[in-house]
């Protein structure tokens, strides 16, 4: 299958998508070093099923850009500098602290680490992004990203992310991100890359 067969398939997200993609994200992130890192372990897979659906409820979808690859199987959430998604951490944070439960000073921590390596200037901040694992290989993760990448090179700023897979960071290079940051979190936490895709 061809990259515009996959991309044609690519749309953005609308609000009856959301539990579809709560699921696939919940899915991708079942066992992610970073997610067991910040999030309890205590009802971890419904405390990660939560965070991901507060983050696209109240962040992507009002604040940034949210899209979707067949049937929601794969998503991708981003802020843009379009629209400061501020106030809606501010209202979701307390939430965020608690999902966190006995994590919540390693959640801390990492932003902590992470925050000197972000960009300054304006970029699209890809926020989260997940295949649901029955769909992985298809090309569907690189097609779900990429119209991100194409709005942030028409407006002319960078896009950043960060990973905590080392598989991922070969992955993104591969969509043009280079790396500026490795970081191993604090508290046994994993080593986390900070990559950049200028324009």
């Amino acid at each position: 299958m061809t990259h515009s067969d996959h991309d044609a398939r690519v749309r953005p997200a609308e609000p009856g998508d959301l539990p579809l993609a709560t699921r696939t994200l919940t899915r991708a992130f079942a066992d992610y070093a970073f997610t067991r890192h910040v999030i309890a372990a205590d009802g971890h897979a419904a405390r990660v099923a939560r965070f991901q659906e507060l983050f696209l409820t109240h962040i992507g979808m009002p604040y940034g850009r949210v899209w979707v690859a067949d049937g929601s199987q794969a998503v991708s959430v981003w802020t843009t500098p379009e629209h400061d998604p501020g106030p809606g951490f501010a209202e979701i944070g307390p939430l965020l602290n608690e999902l966190a439960g006995d994590r919540a000073p390693y959640f801390e921590s990492a932003e902590q680490v992470l925050e000197p390596y972000r960009p300054r200037e304006p970029a699209w901040f890809l926020g989260t992004v997940g295949v649901d694992p029955g769909s992985q290989g298809k090309g569907l993760g690189s097609a779900v990203v990429r119209p991100g990448l194409i709005a942030a090179e028409a407006a002319g700023v960078p896009a950043y992310l960060e990973t905590s897979s080392e598989r991922n960071v070969d992955f993104y290079e591969r969509l043009g991100f280079t790396v500026t940051g490795t970081v191993d979190l604090p508290g046994g936490g994993p080593r986390t890359w900070s990559m950049l895709r200028r324009v």
